[in-house]
């Protein structure tokens, strides 16, 4: 979605996300968040009146709706889909991104999680939430690719552990090694989980 589909609120959301996944939470401003989307300053209170912590958990949501919603598009994109091929799928998002555009952001839910999860207890709420958002469609997707159920629910949360931590591995180092070792890795045994 291009900036000119967006109303003012819906851009300052996406803008929040784009410049915590970047900074932070702390290092995010709401005249920054304004700036970014191009919004005026005097709308962030009319359409957030919740203030910077009600902006930062829509973020967060909006984030985990993204996230969600890519696992159909990478199940699409392949012609034989498997658990490590759409691990592989998550894992080649950051990796191009970081080849392309260096290791200047991660993501926003894990970004607002390790800054604010103490001080603000909606966003660790909206965090959870966004995660659970993003588990639900990669359980289901590894079901339908022959994971037992039971299994599904508990791989996902693996497999969005094992990205998260490599991302973060990945920025520190400035390096997609620690992405490309937890996609190899990690393939074997997301297949194995298949029924026969």
């Amino acid at each position: 979605m291009t900036g000119t589909e967006r109303g003012p609120r819906e851009r300052m959301v996406f803008s929040a996300a784009q410049l915590i996944r970047r900074d932070g939470v702390g290092a995010t401003g709401m005249r920054d968040v304004a700036a970014h989307a191009g919004a005026p300053r005097g709308s962030l209170q009319h359409y957030f009146p919740g203030g910077k912590e009600q902006l930062v958990n829509e973020a967060v949501a909006w984030a985990g709706r993204y996230a969600g919603r890519r696992i159909a598009r990478f199940m699409a994109g392949m012609s034989e889909p498997t658990p490590s091929g759409l691990f592989a799928a998550m894992v080649r998002q950051w990796t191009d991104e970081y080849e392309t555009a260096g290791f200047l952001s991660g993501c926003p839910v894990a970004a607002a999680t390790v800054d604010c999860v103490s001080s603000a207890p909606s966003t660790r709420e909206a965090a959870a939430a966004a995660f659970a958002t993003w588990r639900k469609p990669l359980a289901e997707a590894l079901t339908g690719m022959g994971v037992p159920a039971e299994r599904a629910g508990s791989l996902a949360t693996l497999m969005i552990s094992s990205l998260e931590g490599a991302i973060i591995m990945a920025r520190a180092e400035g390096d997609v090694r620690p992405l490309t070792t937890v996609a190899r890795e990690l393939g074997p045994l997301l297949d194995a989980a298949r029924e026969s």
